[in-house]
């Protein structure tokens, strides 16, 4: 790349790709001076012989890693959801305009960044998703058993904790309620059902220890109603809970209730619900 075109590059968009990166550089007038795509192995040696610029990217994944990369090479590397950046996207939708679109969105004034996440908040919010993965196994196991059973005129009170005591004595009665055949898979299920137990139960474990330790969970966890699940998924999903640029990855609005007359969960005694800020950020896209 000449001296010359490099130095007059101010603005860069990059389009993230799994193999091939799209990238499109802007001069301090908008005008397009870098259009190329470069292969992954590319990226950060060529951004390491470049002047420092503000480098846009699209919150998604592997962005944070490139992200975190470039701004040891000295680059103002900034993330934005999706869903901001596509009003700037002109024309038929490819690659190298993606690219531009971001190029010309970093520069906003009033645009909402996400915040970088580091390796150790990238590593919680891992666990936390595994660990969603595996309750939804586990709850479709569940709803499988009942079903199985409701076929054969087995009704269960409503309730992990109901059916978990109840199968036994079910799976015991006589075989013209339940044959073999089903007691057999009904039993497979519930193999299944307890060794997802066990994989959530340590998941968990690990996961309140570690919020245990963070100072910044602790502070979530003084809130009535926020433990150390919701306080570490806050904490790994809004990556600092002082990176004020960064979109709200947790909220805190008051409980539709008046005082006294709140239903007697936790969440509505404590007068303000919380939404979990992991669940938050992949529904829009921030993570």
């Amino acid at each position: 790349m000449a001296e010359a075109l490099k130095n007059s590059i101010a603005f860069v968009g990059i389009d993230i790709g799994k193999n091939s990166f799209h990238v499109v550089g802007l001069d301090e007038c908008g005008a397009i001076v870098l259009r190329q795509k470069w292969s992954r192995g590319q990226v950060e040696a060529r951004f390491a012989n470049m002047p420092p610029c503000l480098i846009g990217m699209e919150a998604c994944v592997g962005a944070h890693h490139l992200s975190r990369g470039l701004q040891k090479l000295g680059h103002d590397a900034r993330l934005m959801p999706a869903r901001y950046v596509r009003p700037y996207s002109k024309g038929q939708k490819n690659d190298f305009r993606d690219a531009e679109a971001i190029a010309e969105a970093v520069q906003r004034p009033t645009m909402k960044f996400v915040a970088t996440k580091t390796a150790d908040q990238l590593d919680l919010q891992a666990m936390h998703r595994v660990r969603e993965r595996l309750v939804s196994q586990r709850t479709g196991i569940i709803n499988q058993i009942r079903a199985f059973l409701l076929e054969r005129g087995v009704a269960v009170r409503q309730g992990l904790r109901f059916l978990r005591s109840e199968l036994p004595g079910i799976l015991a009665r006589p075989s013209d309620i339940l044959s073999p055949r089903m007691v057999r898979i009904i039993e497979d299920l519930a193999g299944d059902w307890h060794r997802l137990d066990e994989r959530i139960e340590g998941l968990s474990s690990e996961i309140e220890a570690i919020a245990r330790r963070d100072s910044s969970c602790e502070r979530l966890m003084s809130v009535p109603g926020i433990g150390p699940i919701i306080s570490s998924a806050m904490i790994a999903a809004m990556c600092s809970p002082k990176a004020a640029t960064s979109p709200p990855g947790w909220a805190l609005s008051p409980s539709r209730y008046r005082p006294g007359t709140a239903p007697s969960s936790a969440r509505y005694r404590s007068g303000v619900t919380a939404t979990c800020g992991f669940c938050l950020c992949r529904r829009h896209g921030w993570c």
